[in-house]
């Protein structure tokens, strides 16, 4: 994973990164989703990773919410410079891991739909995803070329495996 031998940063929920320089950004999903941008003229990228789809107007407004972590993604590539036009996304998470009693939930799934509809409301092209399931996903984000890496995560073991 560390080709340029870079640490990666870590991304924990409720939080997002951008950036103009090539990162290995690294995060862990289960039900949460990582929608990832990335700017393919200026190489800037930028991931999420959300824990429910929506905030409801209570609390404080944050990205725990893929409603407001999706807009606010795409308005800090923008900030930095990216060009509506050119960025496309990757969306990867929303599995079924909590078993099947919280499945009459699911968060995983409307995870996935709040994704693929406020991304298409932007206008964005999806090039590649990988969602749903029941098992989670440790993911490696490179900020500077847009490449992500995964890797499903054993749910009853909790070991990464291929």
């Amino acid at each position: 994973m560390n080709k340029d031998r870079q640490t990666p940063y870590f991304l924990h929920p409720s939080t997002l990164c951008i950036s103009k320089d090539s990162q290995w950004v690294t995060t862990i999903l289960g039900s949460c989703v990582a929608v990832c941008f990335f700017d393919e003229n200026q190489n800037i990228g930028g991931i999420n990773h959300y824990m429910l789809p929506y905030w409801n107007g209570d609390g404080l407004e944050s990205p725990k919410y893929g409603n407001v972590a999706i807009v606010q993604l795409f308005q800090k590539m923008l900030d930095s410079g990216a060009k509506k036009e050119d960025i496309v996304c990757k969306i990867f998470g929303g599995a079924e891991v909590l078993g099947e009693q919280h499945s009459v939930f699911n968060v995983g799934q409307r995870n996935i739909e709040l994704a693929y509809k406020l991304i298409s409301e932007l206008g964005i092209s999806v090039v590649s995803s990988s969602t749903g399931g029941k098992q989670g996903r440790k993911i490696h984000f490179n900020t500077g070329t847009g490449e992500v890496l995964q890797k499903y995560l054993d749910k009853t073991t909790q070991n990464e495996t291929k």
